[in-house]
């Protein structure tokens, strides 16, 4: 059905429901009833998605390739380019990848069926935690059994309430949710701005010597694409006393000498206090981790992470692959890969800046294209999968309110080409979406 024919079928209370509404506007809900009162987000939702307005839970119908076949889980997929996985470097098809997945399974078979706290651990498993001090020079790592967990178990393990925790307010909510379970005691520091959590730091510790700090940031924001200055931050922690913990899933790999992401652009790869991040971005697999340099450090999250202590572990498998994937990011032909990332992230910046519209941040593989008005950036997501074009859609709550964003993760496996087209179909969409906006303002 064609945005116009939906329009033509709403009444205006409908229109004016359907495109006003986010949400934010059922976010906290009203009733005794804790269940029945879920039903007003159900019947938004499914109003958005009967005339194509709800672009999430979408499946993938084939692997995470630069083409792939998506659909809705109700319908036949549509096939198209495909920006909206988070494969960076392309190596969840990489040979040597599957081939040391299906090695693993063949020898552990599918389960690590435990704890990682019990007999849930793998020759794989080990394996990958040596992997993953070796990239990041610390030689302590946690492994849990995903990326939220990591972030999430790294606080609960060496958070208590009476301790304070600085964050930046856009954090993933993993450390977010993370800090609130920890300690009521929560302050937030100027985004990426090292001189203020430098005056928050020595304010709090005027206040409380007695009592930890943890400052948590990341070093690649992936709704804005900036890293902060890690350097500065960890200096101002140390002046403090204060512990610093950096969430590097989005960058770890993808980005900087040998794949150390900001940690190594910045010359400071193994000096930082605690690293988190995740396998889920750039090493082909599910999974996150925790480094650190003290043994007595890791031993304490292993413990009283929770998150690692009462989930089964990683599989063998997915070690296998992790470990990998790792291989493959430090070596030459990593090297290559960033180079073909980076070639399409270019490509796709570029020609949104030759329409004269200029995407945020800095280049990464996360190439966000800002829209400022979420009923515009729905639109347009619409038009650009009904074009064959596969993107993500950032709206509240992972941004303000009419702050909505296209994001693309580009691969290393991406043509250039399809780069080149995905913008001309946006910037079309864009302007097809507009006049959407206008028919349905005509018609409300």
């Amino acid at each position: 059905m064609t945005v116009e024919a939906s329009v033509s079928k709403l009444s205006p209370e409908e229109r004016a429901r359907i495109m006003g509404q986010s949400v934010a506007h059922f976010r906290n809900p009203s009733g005794a009833d804790l269940l029945k009162r879920t039903e007003r987000f159900y019947d938004f939702v499914q109003s958005r998605a009967e005339f194509g307005l709800w672009p999430y839970s979408r499946a993938m119908e084939t692997g995470t390739g630069p083409r792939a076949a998506v659909s809705d889980g109700k319908s036949a997929g549509r096939e198209g380019i495909n920006f909206a996985s988070q494969d960076y470097l392309g190596l969840s098809r990489h040979p040597g990848v599957i081939e040391a997945g299906v090695k693993a399974m063949r020898e552990y078979g599918t389960h690590s069926a435990g704890s990682a706290a019990l007999a849930g651990n793998s020759r794989p498993t080990l394996e990958l935690e040596a992997h993953v001090a070796d990239l990041l020079g610390m030689p302590r790592v946690t492994l849990y059994p995903t990326g939220w967990a990591a972030g999430y178990g790294a606080i609960a393990a060496f958070v208590r309430p009476r301790d304070t925790i600085l964050i930046d307010h856009l954090c993933h909510p993993c450390l977010q949710q993370g800090a609130a379970a920890a300690t009521p005691q929560i302050n937030h520091f100027i985004h990426n701005n090292a001189e203020d959590v430098r005056a928050r730091l020595k304010s709090i510790r005027a206040k409380d010597a007695r009592n930890g700090i943890m400052v948590i940031t990341e070093s690649l924001f992936a709704v804005e694409s900036q890293s902060p200055d890690l350097a500065a931050i960890q200096d101002a922690c140390r002046e403090s006393g204060a512990t610093l913990l950096v969430d590097v899933a989005h960058d770890l790999g993808a980005m900087g000498p040998g794949g150390g992401g900001a940690l190594a652009t910045q010359g400071i790869l193994g000096k930082v206090d605690l690293v988190m991040g995740s396998f889920a971005k750039s090493f082909a697999s599910n999974g996150g981790f925790l480094a650190a340099h003290s043994p007595a450090v890791k031993e304490f999250a292993k413990y009283y992470g929770n998150p690692h202590m009462f989930s089964n572990a990683l599989s063998p498998v997915q070690a296998a692959v992790a470990s990998e994937a790792i291989r493959i990011a430090r070596s030459a032909e990593g090297d290559q890969l960033r180079v073909r990332l980076m070639a399409c992230v270019n490509a796709l910046r570029d020609g949104f800046a030759k329409e004269g519209t200029t995407c945020l941040g800095d280049p990464s593989p996360i190439v966000l294209v800002p829209f400022n008005n979420d009923r515009l950036a729905r639109l347009t997501s619409r038009r650009v999968a009904e074009s064959g074009v596969f993107v993500n859609l950032v709206e509240y709550p992972a941004v303000p309110v009419d702050e909505a964003r296209l994001s693309l993760q580009a691969m290393a496996t991406h043509e250039v080409a399809q780069a080149e087209e995905a913008v001309r179909t946006i910037i079309e969409s864009r302007k097809l979406a507009a006049e959407d906006v206008k028919a349905w303002r005509a018609n409300a």
